[in-house]
C-alpha cells in the first residue's frame, strides 16, 4: 500500500532523526513505527486475565481454594514446619 501523508514539522524531524541514527529509510521507520504502535494497542485491549492465561500463568498451581484469604495463615504454618526441620 502506498501511503500520502502531511506531517507537521516537529513530526517530520523525528523522522529525520531517526532516519540518520538507524539508517533506515523512511518507509522503514514508519513501517517499524506502525508495528510497535500496533504492539502496544493490541496489549492494552488485552484484559490482565486474558494475558495471564495466554501465558500460562492462571490455573498454573494447586492449593487451597481459600488461599488468597488465608495466605497469611499458610505461610505462617509453612514456615514454622521448615523451621522445625532445620532445627532438627
Amino acid at each position: 500500500m502506498r501511503i500520502n501523508a502531511r506531517l507537521e514539522p516537529p513530526l517530520a524531524k523525528k523522522i529525520a532523526y531517526l532516519k540518520a541514527k538507524s539508517g533506515a529509510t523512511t518507509s522503514d521507520v514508519l513501517k517499524r513505527a506502525i508495528e510497535v504502535y500496533y504492539d502496544q494497542e493490541a496489549e492494552a485491549s488485552t484484559s490482565p486475565l486474558a494475558a495471564l492465561e495466554k501465558v500460562g500463568f492462571v490455573a498454573c498451581a494447586e492449593g487451597p481454594r481459600n488461599l488468597s484469604s488465608r495466605y497469611k495463615a499458610e505461610l505462617t504454618r509453612s514456615l514454622k514446619g521448615k523451621l522445625r526441620a532445620h532445627r532438627r
